[in-house]
């Protein structure tokens, strides 16, 4: 069976004062993002997901954001690509999770991990947060995101005072919203991390960039994650089917706008890089005419094994800007990969 393609926005939620900019301070990449989200809610687009970076001058909180897009809309997913589990308090934020969940409808799709690269220096123990003697980073998120998983799925968390409840019990977060267990991703920027993925039954989250290179092209590398990701889903035993999204640059030229901002962009190749300790392999940018585009995102081994496609989007050029690049991408581009607009009951 076919299934439909589902696409998205991702924004990064940049703000400066730079040249050009349409999204000079906080509020307006606080507003904007609700913005975009409603036009592209209005256009059929699927999705519309945020990252989260601390320290910087980008998207922070997602959780009040989150619940402003949730009220702002009625169906189009909401998400987060991604949350660093090392910041989080995972009861506080089962609790915020569930609040916006509940505003939005059941719509969270949340992408969780370890982080990545940051400026900081050891960013999360400003929070509070610091692994246990022996523990990594890693292994401070992987705990986090243990916990929050049971608190979300309803686990009790807490034993109860016997002097204020009356007996003896143990009490769980809320408030509580159902489905949302189903709906968390883990952000994977490995084969071995997507393996990891699915023995823990998320769904699988991949960038635009993977922490390894094995010197084949950046798409079938990652064809090759989400093939053994599904191959362990299976392998564990779970019954629901798993959801699968990867992240794509993806810039139409179909104005003379779009030619002025990025006509000297050529669309070329993968390159490696060192991050985080090891050989890093980036994903191209596809950008070019649009006809052009569709058909190279269609050889494009991992689109062609995902189910949702996020689009990154240049948010610092403001919101008609980037819905009139979702519409293009939507006319022109996303239909060859087998997708076509949402409708309510999608």
């Amino acid at each position: 069976m076919t299934h439909r393609k589902r696409i998205g926005f991702l924004s990064f939620g940049h703000w400066s004062r730079a040249p050009g900019s349409r999204t000079t301070s906080a509020a307006d990449a606080l507003r904007q993002t609700v913005e975009l989200a409603v036009a592209a809610e209005e256009i059929g687009i699927d999705g519309a997901f945020v990252r989260v970076h601390h320290f910087q001058r980008q998207l922070a909180s997602p959780f009040p954001l989150l619940a402003a897009i949730g009220v702002a809309t009625r169906r189009i997913e909401i998400g987060t690509g991604v949350i660093d589990m090392r910041y989080e308090s995972p009861l506080y934020m089962a609790e915020d999770a569930g609040a916006a969940d509940l505003l939005a409808g059941g719509r969270l799709q949340l992408g969780i991990s370890r982080g990545s690269p940051e400026p900081a220096l050891h960013g999360a123990r400003a929070f509070g947060h610091v692994p246990a003697e022996g523990e990594t980073d890693a292994d401070l998120a992987r705990a986090h995101t243990e916990l929050f998983r049971a608190a979300i799925a309803g686990e009790p968390v807490v034993a109860t005072d016997p002097t204020m409840a009356g007996g003896i019990g143990h009490l769980a977060i809320q408030p509580r919203s159902e489905g949302l267990p189903d709906r968390i991703w883990w952000g994977a920027g490995s084969r071995e991390t997507g393996v990891w993925t699915a023995r823990q039954g998320m769904n699988l989250m991949s960038s635009t960039l993977l922490t390894e290179d094995t010197g084949v092209p950046f798409d079938q590398l990652q064809a090759e994650q989400i093939t053994m990701f599904r191959d362990a889903w299976r392998e564990a035993g779970w019954e629901r089917e798993p959801r699968v999204s990867v992240s794509r640059s993806v810039i139409p030229i179909a104005s003379d706008l779009d030619r002025a901002y990025f006509g000297r962009e050529v669309g070329a190749g993968d390159t490696t890089g060192y991050l985080d300790g090891g050989i890093a392999r980036f994903g191209r940018t596809y950008t070019g005419e649009p006809d052009r585009i569709a058909a190279e995102l269609t050889e494009d081994a991992a689109v062609a094994l995902a189910d949702t496609i996020l689009m990154t989007v240049p948010n610092q050029l403001g919101v008609d800007y980037n819905a009139e690049l979702l519409r293009n991408i939507a006319a022109h581009v996303a239909p060859a990969i087998g997708w076509s607009p949402a409708t309510a009951d999608v």
